[in-house]
């Protein structure tokens, strides 16, 4: 058994139990026995107090340990729930950035160390701005991860574990399984539970886009898509980007044939390569958005893989 040491001293003792009863050996030498108590009882006290000790010391090894973050000027545990009822709560952390938990909100501190801060949003709504490098702060919700490329966004998720994310400054990658969706300033982006992130849109994209990608992203309807192709204008080409890899069959050519029509699409990218889809003609459609070159895109997951 792991405690035989401390009823008959047989087997190896734990290095702590070890230490306490060296101490208490010391107090030991230099206290007198009360009258009428033999051998046999302070070998029980011993073997009681080892116990306690050893019982202290397990639970303080296994506590919590502190995060970067605080609240209220309070130290925050990994591990440590925080639920807001009728006020708004702010927590912060130097080196990461600020949180802003509105009413009615549960945030769990699932991980806390040096270059890695991840939250997780089980429900509510929470503004984050965060000036840590990018890729090192993620929230995770019930249906989508969101990994901070540098920025200030909203995310919200209702009771049912979806949600929606909407980018004021930066960028935000919203991922689950395989599937990955890039958020720029001024977009937003739905999220199904077990389905994952939908297709992003910039929040001035025409209304009939925005209900039609809606329809399209929940149900794959062609009428959805061939509304969404209709409605597009050159700035909504980064949401067609997105449709060229998530779109199958006839549909990936009709998004390609759009996308034509409002970026200018390298001449080595053809539609045979798209209907694949070839990852390096992606990456080249990526590129002709004018946002920042694919190798960007293409590493933002690496240090949470």
């Amino acid at each position: 058994m792991k405690h035989d040491y401390l009823w008959d001293r047989s087997g190896p003792p734990d290095a702590e139990v070890k230490r306490l009863e060296e101490l208490l050996g010391a107090l030991r030498a230099t206290e007198q026995p009360a009258p009428r108590q033999g051998r046999g009882y302070w070998r029980q006290a011993l073997a009681a107090s080892l116990l306690a000790a050893a019982a202290v010391s397990q639970i303080l090894l296994t506590s919590p340990p502190a995060s970067s973050w605080q609240m209220a000027g309070e130290e925050l545990h990994t591990g440590q729930v925080v639920r807001s009822s009728a006020s708004a709560l702010r927590m912060e952390a130097d080196a990461v950035g600020r949180i802003e938990l509105e009413p009615n909100s549960e945030l769990a501190i699932a991980e806390s160390r040096p270059g890695r801060q991840r939250l997780d949003l089980r429900r509510g709504t929470l503004h984050a701005l965060i000036w840590a490098p990018a890729r090192e702060f993620v929230v995770d919700t019930p249906s989508a991860r969101a990994i901070d490329l540098g920025c200030q966004y909203t995310l919200t998720v209702n009771p049912g574990g979806d949600g929606q994310l909407k980018v004021l400054t930066g960028w935000v990658a919203f991922q689950h399984g395989g599937l990955e969706s890039f958020i720029p300033a001024g977009a937003a982006c739905r999220t199904r539970r077990l389905a994952g992130p939908g297709t992003p849109y910039f929040e001035d994209a025409p209304a009939g886009l925005v209900a039609a990608l809606a329809e399209y992203d929940a149900r794959r309807t062609p009428s959805a898509l061939e509304a969404v192709l209709q409605a597009a204008r050159p700035r909504d080409a980064i949401t067609l980007w997105h449709l060229l890899s998530r779109a199958s069959g006839s549909g990936r050519a009709e998004v390609f044939r759009a996308f034509s029509r409002l970026v200018r699409v390298p001449a080595e990218v053809t539609e045979a390569r798209i209907a694949r889809p070839d990852a390096a003609a992606l990456d080249l459609c990526w590129n002709a958005l004018g946002l920042d070159s694919a190798e960007w895109y293409r590493t933002w997951q690496r240090p949470w893989k």
